[in-house]
C-alpha cells in the first residue's frame, strides 16, 4: 500500500480533464507566471514560526501563508493541486492545510510541540522550517513518492499511545484499505488534548470505493473516494470534530443545497473533473429527518453541525483557497483527560 499523492503537471492536468469529459481544462482560471517578491529570507530560521503574523502585502497581491512570498498571483491555475508558490512550492492544498493548523493549533506557552507528518509532499527546506518550529516527524510508506524520516503504516502506527501532540496527514487516507483502523490508530498515539488535521479530496456526496480502479499520479491505488460525513467516523472514534471550509463554500451549501449545476456558485462552471460539487454542497447539508406522515416536498436541509470558516472571500484568494469546493479540512481533537479530585 502506498501513502502519497504527487502534483500533476499542468498539461497532464488539462489531458486529464479533458478525457474525464466531465471538466474542462477552461473552467480553471489561467495565469501566466511572474516572479513577484521572494520569500522572506529568513522564514525558516529560529524565531519564526506558523503563528507569526503574515507580512502585510500589496492590495490584490497573492501571498503564501507558509513561506511568505508574495506576487500578482501563484503558478498555474486555480485548483487545490496547481496555484504553485514559486518560493516553496507548496500547492493550494499545501497552503490549506497550513491554514487550518495556523487557525486549530495554539501556539505553546513553553516547550514545542511534538508533530507528525504523513507523506510531506515540499521539500528539505520546508521540512527544516518545521524542525524548528515543532519536534518534528515526518513518515511515509512506500517511500516512492515521498521520503519520510520513519516509515509508518496508518493500519499500525508504529509509535506509542498518547505521543503526539499535532498530525497533519494530507490525501493520504483515500490510499488505506481500512481507513477505520487508521483513525484508530490515529486517535491512540494522539494526546489527550491533541489535534489531528486530516485532509482528503472530498469528491461526492457520500464515502464509497471507487466503481472503477483508480490510480494517483504516483500509480498509488485509491481505495475510498471520500465526502463529507467522513466526520461522523471520526466522532465515532473518539473525536470533537470541525470541518473547516471557506465562507465561499459554507455560504454555497446554505443558500442552495437542491440547486442544478446551472445556479449560480462562487466558482467558475463547469467544475473541475474529479469533483462532483453539486453532491459535495448536498453533503455539506443534508435532510433533516421529517417526522410524521410522508411529506409530498422535499425535506428541508441543515448545514453540518461541524463545519466552520475560515477563510472569508478576500483571505481565499490571497492565499489560493479557490474554487471553493476543493478545500475541506478536518481538525479532529482529542479530548484532555480530566483532572480527578481528591
Amino acid at each position: 500500500m502506498a501513502t502519497g499523492k504527487i502534483l500533476p503537471s499542468l498539461p497532464a492536468l488539462a489531458a486529464r480533464l479533458a478525457r474525464s469529459g466531465r471538466g474542462r481544462v477552461g473552467a480553471l482560471r489561467r495565469r501566466p507566471f511572474t516572479p513577484g517578491d521572494p520569500p522572506h529570507p529568513e522564514w525558516h530560521r529560529p524565531g519564526t514560526d506558523p503563528w507569526h503574523g503574515l507580512n502585510p502585502t500589496r492590495a490584490g497581491w497573492c501571498q503564501c501563508n507558509i513561506c511568505r512570498w508574495s506576487g500578482p498571483h501563484f503558478q498555474g491555475v486555480d485548483h487545490s493541486e496547481s496555484a504553485v508558490c514559486p518560493g516553496c512550492g507548496s500547492i493550494a492544498r499545501d497552503r490549506f492545510l497550513f491554514w487550518s493548523l495556523q487557525h486549530s493549533v495554539e501556539r505553546p506557552d513553553e516547550g514545542r510541540l511534538r508533530l507528525l507528518e504523513t507523506s510531506p509532499r515540499l521539500d528539505g527546506t520546508y521540512r527544516r522550517a518545521m524542525a524548528q518550529w515543532f519536534d518534528y516527524l515526518c513518515s511515509d510508506f512506500d517511500q516512492r513518492a515521498h521520503t519520510g524520516a520513519i516509515r509508518i503504516d496508518l493500519q499500525d502506527i508504529d509509535l506509542p499511545s498518547d505521543s503526539i501532540d499535532v498530525i497533519l496527514s494530507p490525501h493520504v487516507l483515500e490510499h488505506v484499505p481500512d481507513y477505520d483502523r487508521a483513525l484508530a490508530e490515529l486517535y491512540r498515539v494522539l494526546r489527550p488534548g491533541g489535534t489531528l488535521l486530516l485532509q482528503v479530496p472530498v469528491l461526492q456526496e457520500r464515502t464509497a470505493p471507487p466503481t472503477s480502479p483508480e490510480f494517483h499520479g504516483d500509480d498509488t491505488p485509491v481505495f475510498w473516494r471520500f465526502g463529507p460525513e467522513l466526520g461522523d467516523r471520526l466522532a465515532v472514534h473518539g473525536f470533537t470534530v470541525r470541518l473547516l471550509a471557506t465562507e465561499a463554500l459554507m455560504t454555497a451549501a446554505a443558500t442552495a443545497p437542491d440547486a442544478g449545476i446551472g445556479s449560480a456558485r462562487p466558482w467558475p462552471l463547469p467544475v473541475s473533473a474529479e469533483f462532483d460539487a453539486e453532491a459535495v454542497l448536498r453533503g455539506l447539508c443534508p435532510a433533516v429527518a421529517a417526522e410524521g406522515p410522508a411529506r409530498s416536498v422535499p425535506p428541508p436541509r441543515r448545514l453540518r453541525p461541524e463545519l466552520h470558516a475560515v477563510a472569508n472571500p478576500e483571505t481565499a484568494a490571497r492565499h489560493g483557497f479557490e474554487p471553493a469546493y476543493m478545500f475541506l479540512t478536518w481538525a479532529a481533537h482529542k479530548a484532555a483527560q480530566p483532572v480527578l479530585t481528591s
